[in-house]
């Protein structure tokens, strides 16, 4: 199983499948109590009992709550990742393509609110002990966006672009999440750093006079 997917909170071996299927456990047991009630919700004894493991070994496995939140973004971008690969998007240009895939995300955000805030949070509160876990994240994010755009070896230029996209698509989770934007001013934000992704696109050698 790839280290990327199967690995836990830290540098370690790839895990059994026996502790493969422990660790969704937990990660399903944390997204169900996030979204029931939101960040403080999200307890260690409540997620070790509802994941039927015991609390030493849920710290084994996540050292803290916010190593466990963090986590818990990775495997959800994860299932969109599969969602989305089922029914790709339809744009005519990447810069579309990505707009879409970000937005249908988001709005898959949107349906569970209390669990999107909590995953949130814990990304704000991360400090470099979770450095593992939101690499994690972002690396999940830059795979969703760059199967949207159909790049399997983007430029330098490209991936900047990708970061910048981003770290735009986490800001407006926030912004909305806090009430300060709309859904609508989302997507405008949204469509708009995409375009960059025009930009920075190779120029084609049929261009050339």
């Amino acid at each position: 199983m790839p280290a990327e997917v199967s690995s836990a909170s830290h540098s370690s071996p790839a895990l059994t499948e026996r502790q493969e299927a422990r660790r969704r456990r937990i990660l399903h047991a944390s997204a169900q109590l996030a979204s029931r009630g939101g960040f403080d919700a999200v307890q260690m004894r409540e997620v070790a009992e509802s994941s039927q493991v015991a609390l030493g070994t849920l710290y084994r496995y996540f050292p803290s709550k916010v190593h466990l939140l963090v986590a818990t973004m990775q495997a959800q971008l994860e299932h969109m990742h599969g969602t989305l690969r089922k029914k790709p998007p339809q744009g005519a240009t990447a810069a579309e393509r990505v707009a879409e895939t970000l937005m249908r995300a988001f709005r898959a955000l949107q349906r569970e609110p209390h669990l999107a805030d909590a995953m949130v949070r814990a990304l704000t509160f991360a400090d470099r002990s979770v450095s593992p876990e939101v690499d994690q994240v972002s690396r999940q994010t830059t795979m969703i966006i760059l199967d949207a755009m159909g790049l399997e070896d983007p430029t330098p230029q490209q991936l900047s672009a990708v970061r910048v996209i981003e770290h735009t698509w986490h800001s407006a989770l926030i912004t909305w999440l806090s009430g300060r934007a709309s859904i609508a001013q989302v997507k405008i934000d949204i469509e708009t750093v995409c375009r960059l992704i025009d930009l920075t696109a190779p120029e084609e050698p049929a261009r050339r006079r």
